[in-house]
């Protein structure tokens, strides 16, 4: 399978996220989320990732890391060297150490140029009970200047909590045991809005950039009353009109449920790990889930804090997500792809009878 393995089917309505896989099933991990109609990007996890290319690893200005072994961060520095003197601001999100492991990365170069390359690094790492962060700036050679701290309060239940809070979407993580922590991800779109061009059509509105502000404003929970005024061209006319929220909505947007995606790697597959993934993907539109190892190796799976192909498919199953993509295979296998993608999909499709 190759890299870029796209999901668009998720939401048959003009769908706000497409994502794909940075490398192929074998190589680095790593999910790239492309936001549609705009310029911006997702990016969870740092392995190798020249193959996104510079405009690519620009749009991705939030980067969301499951821990810091090196196939799932050494892809930092190509980010760093396309973004710095871009004057732009990138987030980093993580488990603890994270700060440590830039502030290291950082100090294996020289500064003494950047003074005219504008860059902000903002790492936050989460602990159990608190969020920490920390802000280099290439202006001042990257030198670490922490931030105020703030409490964490996972849900008691499963333990997951929200790591970005965007008036689009939400990214929450759970922390698993890989021997040390490692984060999955879900990405939750609030709520999804589609625009009936036929509705735009026999009103005599063209479509065009002003539909992006009426999303932004819907999410951002403006009321009906609010007033903007909308630049319209058609052809070569262009037209400024004053139009009222509530009716832009009422007239001209269905409003309905969100896409979910879910990242899932490094994990052994135990009761607490299981329940964990589980209560993350739940309903996700797809679950990219790591598979490094066929069953037959579930014993060395578990020793080595890995999943095997059909403990894979059998988590996507008890979500009920609706499509699983398997990924981060084990060199091991090498030509053996296809039985790790078949033995997932026959666990993720049986029937509650044929499940032991």
């Amino acid at each position: 399978m190759a890299g870029f393995f796209s999901i668009l089917r998720m939401n048959p309505m003009n769908p706000s996220f497409s994502s794909y896989l940075v490398n192929d099933v074998f190589g680095d991990p790593g999910v790239y989320v492309e936001v549609r109609w705009s310029k911006r990007a997702l990016l969870f996890d740092l392995g190798h990732n020249e193959g996104l290319g510079p405009t690519r690893l620009l749009r991705a200005g939030d980067l969301f890391i499951s821990h810091t072994h090196v196939d799932h961060f050494i892809g930092f520095d190509a980010v760093l060297r396309v973004a710095l003197g871009r004057g732009k601001t990138v987030r980093l999100f993580g488990p603890p150490g994270l700060i440590g492991n830039v502030q290291g990365k950082l100090r294996g170069y020289t500064w003494n140029l950047v003074d005219g390359y504008p860059l902000t690094l903002d790492v936050r790492e989460f602990h159990p009970q608190e969020i920490r962060r920390t802000l280099f700036n290439a202006t001042d050679r990257f030198r670490p200047v922490e931030q105020p701290t703030h409490s964490l309060v996972p849900e008691p239940a499963t333990g997951l909590f929200t790591v970005l809070q965007d008036p689009m979407f939400t990214v929450c993580a759970v922390s698993l045991n890989h021997r040390i922590p490692s984060f999955a991800y879900s990405l939750e779109e609030q709520f999804h809005i589609n625009v009936i061009k036929q509705r735009l059509r026999e009103a005599n509105l063209p479509v065009g950039a002003w539909l992006k502000d009426v999303k932004q404003y819907i999410w951002q929970g403006r009321p009906d009353e609010f007033r903007f005024t909308a630049v319209l061209y058609d052809e070569h006319h262009r037209e400024e009109r004053e139009l009222m929220l509530g009716e832009v909505k009422e007239r001209f947007c269905t409003i309905s449920r969100g896409q979910k995606i879910a990242y899932v790697v490094d994990a052994r597959f135990d009761e607490e790990n299981e329940a964990k993934i589980i209560a993350l993907a739940r309903g996700a539109d797809v679950l990219y889930c790591e598979s490094p190892y066929l069953d037959v190796d579930a014993d060395k799976a578990f020793d080595r804090y890995h999943l095997t192909a059909r403990q894979a498919g059998l988590m996507a199953r008890k979500a009920q997500v609706r499509d699983l993509v398997v990924f981060h295979f084990s060199p091991r296998y090498t030509g053996q792809g296809e039985a790790l993608e078949r033995e997932a999909m026959d666990a993720f499709k049986q029937t509650e009878e044929e499940a032991p």
